[in-house]
C-alpha cells in the first residue's frame, strides 16, 4: 500500500499505467492542485503523450496546459470511486484553467475500459 498523494504513490501509479494502449493525439501537460489535505495543499503534474503517462511528479509544471484544482475530500472521493470525475467537473468541484481542447483530447483515455482497470489497480494500492 502507498499513501495517497505521495511521490511513491505517483511512481506506482505510473508503473501500473505501463500497459495502456497508444492513443494518438491524446497528449497534455496537466497540473493538479489538491487543496486542504492533511499535509496541506499538494501540487503534482502529469505529462501524457499519445495516451501514455510519461511523467507523474510532485511539484509545479511551469508549462502546464491545463490546471485542475479540487479539494482533498473530493480528490479522495474520486480516487475511491465514490465521486464521478465528470460529475465533479460539471458541479464545479473541479476547477479547470487553461486549454480545454487539450483536456478534451484525453477523453479517449478516460472513457476507456483500460483506464477503468488502471483506476481499480490504483485504488487497490492506495492508503488514505
Amino acid at each position: 500500500m502507498t499513501r495517497f498523494l505521495t511521490q511513491e504513490w505517483l511512481d506506482e501509479s505510473t508503473r501500473l499505467s505501463a500497459d495502456q494502449p497508444e492513443r494518438p493525439g491524446a497528449s497534455a501537460r496537466l497540473q493538479y492542485v489538491v487543496e486542504g489535505g492533511p499535509d496541506g495543499d499538494v501540487h503534482y503534474y502529469w505529462i501524457v503523450e499519445d495516451g501514455h503517462l510519461k511523467e507523474n511528479r510532485l511539484g509545479i509544471l511551469a508549462d502546464a496546459e491545463v490546471t485542475l484544482t479540487q479539494s482533498y475530500e473530493d480528490a479522495v472521493a474520486i480516487q475511491q470511486g465514490e465521486l464521478d470525475t465528470n460529475a465533479a467537473f460539471l458541479q464545479g468541484r473541479i476547477r479547470v484553467e487553461g486549454d480545454a481542447v487539450k483536456l478534451m483530447s484525453l477523453l479517449p483515455i478516460t472513457m476507456s475500459p483500460e483506464f477503468e482497470r488502471w483506476q481499480q489497480e490504483v485504488r487497490g494500492m492506495t492508503e488514505y
